[in-house]
């Protein structure tokens, strides 16, 4: 599925097999003069719709006095007609259905249900339940939007199923809070079932903490047990049974805090970085600057930072952090003054079963494995 500003489109995925004319061409062993001299003979019989006396000692008298010219089996090899022969196989995706119509604002997540038959979209105030075969209809299950908008105090910014129960869902605000929402209660659920939220500093708050509090994405692992979210500064991994703090957090960009007031005059401090979970409960990868991106195995309390650079067309290791023994140094003693905020890494995704990542770099595509030292580059 794909969603562009307020429409969301189902593809078809395919492998399309690619066919290509084959030409005509002598057969091994064949004199290219004789070909010549039997073509010319056959043109300048046409011509006179006579056989060309070349032709004659080829030929047999039917019963009508014709001469009929007997072809040679090696003779017929040379009259050949276009044929189409597979030559490669590409991936090609068509659209089946378009859902229009739902949302005035943009739509900033999808996520099927565990059903195969419905999923769900989302806006900044509104989270919607749709068929997957009903493109025309769809119901309204949260919505936020208060009867004044001056009221507004929060917006939604991510939404997933639960990769198990097709009832639950969660979703996500720009204050920092995760909700899970059970659709067994109401038709509407605008009262949560659990609110994950983790108590703030109040020593530490300033103008930016609720802009860098705001989550960026929220997803389920695997088997439902743990919920991941990332706002601008860290990774946390929240126990679906524990609502009261996290049990961990990872810190991606604190280096990055005393320059807070830049970031917010170049908008910087608005991307939307994505967190997306390994093919285990423990391993989690998320992006940063300068094509920076972060492997965080939160359970060992290890992280290791690569960089995505095609100039070197080589993952450079930064870092190995916090793991006994290790030698490298972690993200804390990357220079934010040499951090380039126009190369960002927002979009990754990790396959579900082996050490396989893939990370969207400006406009080229890269593809990390386990299974080889250096990374294939797609421009």
């Amino acid at each position: 599925m794909y969603r562009l500003d307020k429409t969301i489109k189902l593809w078809k995925v395919f492998d399309k097999p690619l066919n290509a004319v084959a030409e005509g061409s002598l057969a091994t062993g064949e004199d290219p003069a004789a070909v010549l001299m039997s073509s010319s003979a056959h043109s300048e019989s046409s011509a006179n719709g006579t056989l060309h006396p070349s032709l004659l000692k080829l030929g047999a008298q039917n019963t009508s006095g014709l001469i009929a010219p007997i072809i040679s089996p090696a003779q017929s090899r040379l009259l050949r007609m276009p044929r189409l022969v597979y030559h490669d196989t590409i991936v090609a995706a068509v659209p089946r259905k378009i859902y229009a119509n739902a949302h005035a604002y943009h739509i900033n997540s999808l996520s099927v249900n565990s059903d195969g038959e419905t999923y769900i979209s989302a806006d900044d105030l509104r989270i919607n339940l749709w068929n997957l075969g009903i493109s025309d209809q769809s119901f309204n299950i949260v919505d936020i939007k208060p009867v004044n908008m001056e009221e507004l105090t929060e917006v939604i910014t991510a939404a997933q199923f639960h990769p198990i129960n097709c009832n639950e869902l969660a979703y996500s605000s720009s204050k920092g809070t995760i909700k899970l929402a059970d659709m067994r209660e109401s038709a509407l659920c605008d009262r949560h079932a659990k609110l994950f939220e983790e108590e703030e500093d109040q020593a530490n708050r300033s103008f930016f903490s609720e802009i860098i509090s705001s989550i960026s994405d929220v997803r389920f692992s695997h088997d439902g047990r743990y919920i991941l979210s990332r706002d601008y500064l860290s990774l946390k991994v929240w126990d679906v049974n524990m609502e009261s703090r996290p049990l961990a957090t990872m810190p991606i960009h604190d280096y990055l805090r005393p320059r807070l007031c830049d970031l917010y005059e170049n908008d910087c401090i608005f991307d939307k970085f994505e967190g997306i979970w390994g093919p285990n409960n423990s391993t989690v990868l998320t992006g940063s600057y300068s094509n920076y991106f972060h492997l965080v195995d939160w359970e060992r309390d290890s992280s290791v930072v690569l960089q995505a650079d095609k100039s070197a067309f080589k993952s450079r290791k930064l870092a190995a952090m916090h793991k006994p023994g290790t030698r490298g140094f972690g993200p804390s003693h990357i220079n934010s003054n040499n951090v380039d905020f126009n190369k960002k890494i927002l979009h990754a995704s990790y396959h579900p079963k082996e050490d396989t990542i893939a990370i969207a770099a400006t406009n080229n595509l890269f593809i990390f494995s386990a299974n080889h030292p250096a990374p294939s580059a797609l421009a």
